[in-house]
């Protein structure tokens, strides 16, 4: 889970990207990235930290140039202390190419391996991105000759890549001298839409970004998401081509987008993500009906900021009142991306304060979006006790965590998952709550694709099922040892 923009406009760039990786901060705080395009010659500046933190007046007048991309990094592969490892990645030929990247590669070994011995390309980090910069620029230069460059050539490397790829992967690269190129996975697991708007007398400006809301802010038209599979080549002078360049593309996207990782008022492939949460608070309410004791409810609550509009569907549809009981430290970033679980915990009191006038003497239904680790989860509950509420129902608007995610989320090992290998009830005497309710894996799938044209989603930390079909016992097996190690 990461954030990334890229953007081809009539005007110097370093501002707008600047302002879209903000709005895309949610997606990742432990570091960024700018770099510009000023005809055939890059600038770069990336630093750890959140972008209000990372770039000074300085920095931005370096940013010059009329195309540029930039990234917000959350840390699946390689290290989060090490900067070397932030984004954008480049390589000097052919003709330079810088790129940034949200997903996981999950045939990294077997690539590492082609690209030293058969490739002759040497990587400086164990960031999957360096990989996938290397596969493009090696797979570009097999198809270019002399120094022009055309569509076509780019639309054949982007089908090698596609071929010797695997894992999750929405990718955004400046090609020096050419343009913007912007692809997605032939399975579309990670995001990235396309947004378009006149400036003027000018001509067309574009944007490829994580989510849509980056271009309602930004005054572009959302024209439509980046297909699985499909390349989109973007001139310097703004004219666009897209081909489809893979094999057999399928839309099948990260059911977890939905759940958490996304704002509200994002719209990925053609659904609402608040109108998403509001009908897995629906399917919760009924589930919350079915399990709970008549009377063991006198309010709702939602841990702030994901879970509140599943949480306000299910006060609505219970009929029962609607409490803000937990104030938020909007200057904590959100725990589940932060590193270590040593760090998680520190952090779950200094985001969150429990009001106890809202809990004192009170029978307390929490709703949350998601358990994961549960180490958010068993403070919340301790935070509400300590408040005074009589008993303490926790639910999640998703299903039990009970497999690691291999396509972009931290979540490699499963002996961090709370769930995998407990029972319900077993979870629920580790969370020390009266009672647990979790959504319905069926429930989940049908509340977010309710009404779209989306017929399948990425869903394996819930049920084990990888949808790219490589994902072995194995494989999970050294992710785990490598993570552990």
């Amino acid at each position: 889970m990461c954030g990334i923009v890229g953007i081809v406009s009539s005007l110097p760039v370093n501002q707008q990207v600047y302002d879209s990786l903000s709005l895309l901060q949610h997606r990742g705080q432990d570091s960024t990235g700018i770099a510009t395009a000023e005809g055939d010659t890059f600038h770069m500046q990336k630093a750890k930290g959140q972008v209000r933190e990372a770039y000074r007046t300085r920095d931005m007048r370096g940013l010059t140039g009329t195309m540029g991309l930039g990234h917000v990094r959350y840390a699946t592969k390689g290290s989060a202390a090490n900067e070397e490892e932030a984004q954008p990645f480049y390589v000097n030929a052919p003709y330079g190419i810088i790129l940034v990247h949200n997903g996981n590669l999950t045939n990294t070994r077997e690539l590492t391996q082609e690209l030293f011995h058969v490739d002759r390309r040497h990587l400086n980090t164990s960031s999957d991105t360096e990989l996938l910069v290397n596969v493009l620029a090696n797979e570009l230069q097999a198809q270019v000759s002399g120094s022009e460059l055309d569509p076509d050539q780019v639309f054949k490397a982007i089908s090698r890549l596609h071929e010797r790829v695997e894992g999750s992967y929405a990718a955004i690269a400046l090609i020096a001298g050419h343009g913007l190129l912007a692809f997605r996975d032939p399975f579309g697991i990670r995001p990235l839409v396309l947004g378009r708007r006149q400036h003027g007398l000018v001509g067309e400006e574009w944007i490829v970004a994580s989510e849509s809301l980056v271009l309602e802010s930004g005054g572009y038209e959302l024209v439509r998401d980046v297909a699985p599979g499909e390349a989109i080549f973007i001139a310097m002078d703004g004219e666009m081509t897209s081909k489809q360049c893979a094999a057999n593309p399928r839309l099948i996207p990260c059911s977890f987008e939905y759940v958490y990782l996304a704002r509200p008022d994002s719209i990925m492939n053609g659904i609402s993500v608040y109108e998403a949460r509001l009908r897995l608070g629906d399917r919760l309410a009924d589930t919350i009906a079915r399990y709970t004791p008549h009377g063991d409810i006198d309010v709702v609550m939602p841990i702030p900021d994901s879970s509140r509009p599943a949480a306000m569907q299910v006060a609505q549809k219970l009929g029962v009142e609607y409490r803000e009981g937990f104030y938020k430290n909007r200057y904590v970033g959100r725990t589940f991306i932060m590193p270590g679980q040593a760090e998680r915990k520190k952090s779950v009191k200094q985001k969150l304060n429990a009001m106890s006038s809202e809990f004192r003497g009170k029978n307390i239904l929490i709703v949350d979006d998601s358990i994961v680790r549960g180490t958010t989860s068993k403070e919340i509950v301790q935070m509400a006790r300590e408040a005074g509420a009589n008993k303490v129902t926790f639910t999640s608007a998703a299903p039990p965590v009970r497999y690691p995610h291999v396509y972009g989320i931290n979540m490699p090992t499963r002996h961090e998952l709370i769930a995998h290998g407990r029972k319900i009830p077993e979870i629920n005497t580790e969370l020390g709550s009266d009672y647990l309710i979790y959504q319905e894996v069926a429930d989940m799938k049908a509340a977010i694709l309710e009404g779209s044209s989306v017929t399948d989603l990425e869903m394996s930390c819930f049920t084990g099922d990888y949808v790219t079909g490589t994902v072995t016992p194995e494989y999970l097996a050294w992710v785990e040892a490598n993570q552990l190690s």
